[in-house]
Order: structure tokens, then C-alpha cells, then sequence
């Protein structure tokens, strides 16, 4: 299974953190060691002061696919689900600034937290699907798939010209702005429209 990531796809969280809009998709991957069930507590890992919370809606494959193009996109995903793709900020702005690959950053044990997958026919239009992140019963995050720079088909017909879609792999389709820091003893819960796709306690 690969954890396939964006970067960068909500314009207002690219000025948030003070980028500029790409010309095509970001895309980095996260090993599967990374993945984290919406069971299990996300413990804040020793060598970052500042894990940031990025919540994502969900993409699974399903089926195997290459060099798909944009119109067929949508029958190579079945199902839609929300994440947190936890960041250690203080160290990928480190490696940056070094010129160097952040993968530590990005894809350390437990970064790709998975929540519920539903069925995608729950929802009438997968380009207006409303999520929302809350911290201790505290809103921190609100989006909508409507407000993407590329869409899910645009991203699975990017992603494919580059890597094969296997049936499991998931995509995270990039955060919008609110993303921020975590602490020990936070409470995050998810909402995909009115589903409640995860809760999870931080340690």
C-alpha cells in the first residue's frame, strides 16, 4: 500500500504558510509504517517541539490504475475518507533550509492518521464535500473539496503519470488553512459533511 500525499493544494494554506501556488500538484509519499489507525492514540514522537495537525480528505484506490486519464478518474476510486497528516514543522523547516529531502518530517511512524472510508455515492458531488477538524470540541480547521486548486480526478490523473495506483493506496489530498500545533493530552475529531470520521487522543 502506498500513502500518496499533496502539498499545497488549498490556496489559502499556501499563503498561510507563505508559499507560492504551484504550477503542478506536490506530491511526496509516506511509507506505510507511517499509516496510523483512528484507533489508536498519535503519540508526539522525541524529536519535534512542534507537530502540526493538517487535516485531508481521503482518496482509496480501487482499481489499478496507470496513466489515467482525467475524464475516467472518478471510476478508479470508490470510496472517500478523512486524515490528519501530522507534521513535525520545526524539522521540515529545518531540512528546507539545508536543502534537503523532508521525509523525516513528513513520513515518520504514525504521521498518516486514517480515519472512516465511506461510500462515495453518500455523497452527491465529491468536488463539494464539506470537513471540518475540531480540537478539544473546538473547531481549528473547516474545508471543502470545492476550494481545491486540482480536484480528485485532476490528482489521480497527475499522480498516475508518475506511479501505479494499486488497489488499497490511498491518497491525501492536501489540507486548507487552520493548520496548527498539537499538545499532549488534545483530543482531535474529524467530520466528513455530518460523519464523524475519527477521534483521536494525543499522548
Amino acid at each position: 500500500m502506498k500513502i500518496i500525499c499533496v502539498g499545497r493544494n488549498y490556496k489559502n494554506h499556501t499563503e498561510e504558510l507563505g508559499h507560492e501556488i504551484p504550477e503542478t500538484p506536490v506530491i511526496f509519499l509516506k511509507p506505510e509504517t507511517a499509516k496510523l489507525h483512528k484507533s489508536f492514540p498519535f503519540r508526539i514522537p522525541p524529536f519535534s517541539d512542534q507537530i502540526h495537525h493538517e487535516a485531508e480528505v481521503l482518496v482509496k484506490i480501487n482499481p489499478i490504475g496507470k496513466y489515467i486519464d482525467e475524464k475516467y478518474a472518478h471510476k478508479y476510486y470508490r470510496e472517500i475518507g478523512l486524515g490528519i497528516d501530522f507534521t513535525a514543522r520545526d524539522l521540515q523547516q529545518s531540512l528546507k533550509e539545508k536543502g534537503l529531502p523532508w521525509e523525516k518530517a513528513k513520513g515518520f511512524d504514525g504521521s498518516a492518521m486514517i480515519g472512516s472510508f465511506y461510500d462515495k455515492k453518500e455523497f452527491p458531488d465529491v468536488n463539494n464535500i464539506e470537513f471540518e477538524l475540531a480540537k478539544n470540541g473546538a473547531t481549528i480547521q473547516e474545508g471543502n473539496t470545492s476550494k481545491m486548486i486540482w480536484s480528485i480526478d485532476a490528482l489521480i490523473a497527475e499522480i498516475s503519470k508518475y506511479f501505479t495506483l494499486k488497489i488499497g493506496d490511498i491518497i491525501f489530498t492536501g489540507t486548507p488553512a487552520g493548520v496548527g500545533i498539537i499538545a499532549e493530552n488534545d483530543l482531535l475529531e474529524g467530520y466528513l459533511e455530518e460523519k464523524k470520521a475519527f477521534m483521536v487522543k494525543i499522548k
